[in-house]
């Protein structure tokens, strides 16, 4: 009743197309769980290192990290989606500071500053409220 050669082509095509299913309902579970607003990850992938500080603030978030002798910096909206104000600064001691300022949906930087036995201070600006760290990484 069942061609062994027919069966075994139907069932591929129907194993293949269960398999392409199932992939398409993972990735969107994915982006549903994670959000538009899921700024942890989103951070996490425009700066490399280690967070070394987070300062938080009435409209956003200043994220600063470390990786060998770089530090980098990012500021994230709390609310993203409507374009406005923000920028982002990281400044490392007896150097001029790095800026990424403009109108942003979500985040503002990254900006990237040779800091190997330096340190740094960085200022988050989100619709006219600030976060600074003041000295830090020294």
């Amino acid at each position: 009743m069942f061609g062994s050669a027919g069966a075994a082509g139907s069932g591929t095509r129907i194993s293949r197309a269960l398999l392409h299913f199932l992939v398409v309902l993972a990735a969107g579970g994915a982006t549903v769980l994670a959000g538009p607003g899921a700024s942890g990850a989103e951070a996490a992938s425009v700066c490399s290192g280690r967070p070394q500080k987070t300062v938080g603030f009435a409209t956003g978030e200043l994220r600063v990290y470390k990786n060998r002798g770089y530090a980098c910096a990012v500021t994230v909206a709390k609310k993203p989606g409507t374009r406005r104000a923000m920028s982002v600064s990281l400044q490392p001691r007896g150097g001029n500071p790095v800026v990424d300022s403009g109108d942003y949906t979500h985040r503002a930087g990254p900006v990237t500053v040779h800091a190997l036995n330096r340190c740094v201070r960085a200022t988050g600006v989100v619709s006219g409220k600030k976060g600074s760290t003041g000295w830090i990484l020294c």
